[in-house]
């Protein structure tokens, strides 16, 4: 599994903005920036939308104070989903990526396999990358829902 002192892998990811279609690197998105990344299982599971992803919109103004340039959030779901769910939760302070194949969740280790539910998903948590170094890595336990929270991330800042 990744840990803090590694770079991330170069991979590339959707993101369905305005413009059309886009297909962002790793470079692009965490190269020269701070980035507050978190990862869900899924767009509109119960847990992300009531808890996760609201708390990094009401907390994003007070996470960019902190010197951070971009939050991001990330799932194992395509791009026209991840779309759907920015706009039904009023999330412009955040920017979401569709890692729909898993690519970047396999080459850093934090996928898990969910059956029936949705097959191979991202593990819940939340890092900081540094010009696409992890500074702070918070993985939560199976079923939690602490150390990923916006209110720990911010307080780790």
């Amino acid at each position: 599994m990744i840990k803090v002192g590694d770079k991330l892998p170069e991979v590339t990811f959707a993101q369905l903005t305005a413009d059309g279609m886009q297909n962002p690197s790793t470079s692009d998105i965490f190269a020269g920036k701070k980035v507050v990344l978190f990862a869900v299982p899924g767009a509109f599971t119960p847990t992300c939308s009531a808890a996760h992803l609201p708390g990094y919109i009401a907390l994003a103004d007070q996470i960019k104070a902190k010197g951070v340039d971009s939050i991001v959030c990330i799932a194992v779901n395509d791009a026209f989903v991840m779309k759907a769910w920015a706009d039904s939760q009023n999330a412009e302070e955040i920017t979401f990526l569709a890692d729909g194949g898993a690519s970047f969740h396999k080459a850093i280790d934090l996928t898990m396999e969910t059956g029936d539910f949705g097959g191979l998903r991202s593990q819940r948590y939340a890092m900081v990358v540094e010009d696409c170094v992890v500074t702070l890595l918070n993985v939560e336990a199976p079923k939690g829902f602490e150390v990923s929270k916006a209110e720990t991330v911010l307080a780790a800042l």
